[in-house]
């Protein structure tokens, strides 16, 4: 297992932060000469790749921006026209990344944005998001999260429609639609990724919610039979999870009994590709997301050996990190790494 980290911007200074706290490796994102184009060329990612190693990183995977768990649902999930290009794109970024020699792609199939109620005061002066379902009750749709946003500049954003236009625009969407549309997709990529030996990393839904859905829109990805599902579609070593702990957290009842067993399921499996190492306070419909991971539910020392014990070799990032006074995210962000590298060396030490 490695330490790593997935924060933007891909820029010189930032990379430098990285390596000034001992991150080796990243999940990065090419900067495009075209944005509106939906999957990175060749050069683009040896270019990231270029400047990782300029400050001795290396980029061990990237993301489809198409497919990300701030922006719009793709047209993939919502079976629309247009899906079958987007797959295109995304079976020409698996080649692309073969051919820049970055191994894996992590993506998104969220039909709904991320999901959080409220900023509530954590530990000092900082500050974290809340999921509670109650408080969403007739409240607009928000979201946190802006994939092209710094350090520091995730805030909740109150989305640009309300709840009852958003889901009207949706209409009426099953759960047996999302497989169908879930089926289409991977039964067309998952060969390529097979072809061209990219891992394929999905991250769950954000948050769990209820069996039923969040205003009766269902999230088959937001739940851990969901995701038991989804990794046994297209059985490939190339398929498998953006293993984001603080996510799966969410949607349990007791995280702090029950995720060691959930690590140990996908682990077991070899699905798990990359780990979101965060903790959360509470458990699904009411949980603090945001916090700093000595201070929640789960017992992050006991979550590290699970990893271990699977034999999980991969990354452990921090994700969602606390955030307050300007300035202080980066430093929130280096306290993670000293953290996690912490576990990592008391873990392999008793190995």
């Amino acid at each position: 297992m490695r330490l790593g980290c997935q924060s933007a911007p891909t820029s010189d200074e930032h990379f430098a932060f990285l390596a000034r706290y001992g991150v080796a490796n990243v999940v990065a994102q090419p900067i495009q000469s075209d944005p509106s184009r939906l999957y990175a060329t060749v050069d683009e990612l040896v270019a990231l790749r270029a400047l990782a190693e300029k400050h001795g990183l290396s980029v061990d995977m990237t993301s489809a921006r198409f497919m990300s768990s701030g922006g719009k649902p793709s047209n993939i999930i919502l079976g629309r026209e247009g899906r079958d290009q987007e797959i295109e794109a995304f079976q020409t970024l698996l080649k692309n990344c073969a051919a820049a020699g970055i191994p894996a792609l992590k993506y998104n199939l969220a039909l709904m944005p991320i999901l959080r109620s409220a900023v509530v005061t954590g530990r000092g002066d900082s500050l974290n998001h809340r999921w509670r379902l109650s408080e969403m009750q007739g409240s607009p749709l928000m979201t946190i999260w802006d994939p092209s946003a710094a350090i520091g500049e995730a805030e909740i954003h109150t989305a640009p429609y309300d709840q009852v236009e958003y889901f009207r625009q949706l209409g009426r969407i099953t759960a047996d639609d999302l497989w169908e549309r879930i089926g289409y997709f991977l039964e067309r990529v998952v060969p390529v990724a097979n072809q061209y030996k990219v891992r394929m990393a999905l991250h769950p839904e954000d948050p769990g919610v209820p069996p039923g859905g969040y205003h009766g829109v269902p999230r088959v990805l937001g739940t851990v039979e969901g995701l038991q599902r989804f990794v046994g579609i297209q059985e490939s070593p190339y398929h498998g999870l953006a293993f984001c702990q603080g996510t799966i957290s969410e949607d349990l009842r007791n995280p702090g009994q029950q995720i060691y067993e959930v690590i140990r399921w996908f682990g077991e499996r070899k699905k798990i590709f990359l780990v979101h190492f965060r903790n959360v306070r509470g458990g699904r419909d009411d949980v603090l997301v945001e916090i700093f991971p000595d201070e929640g539910s789960v017992d992050m020392a006991r979550a590290i050996r699970a990893y271990r014990d699977v034999g999980y070799d991969g990354l452990l990032v921090p994700d969602h990190v606390p955030f307050g006074p300007p300035g202080s995210e980066r430093q929130n962000f280096a306290f993670c790494y000293g953290y996690i590298r912490g576990l990592l060396q008391s873990v392999q030490e008793s190995a």
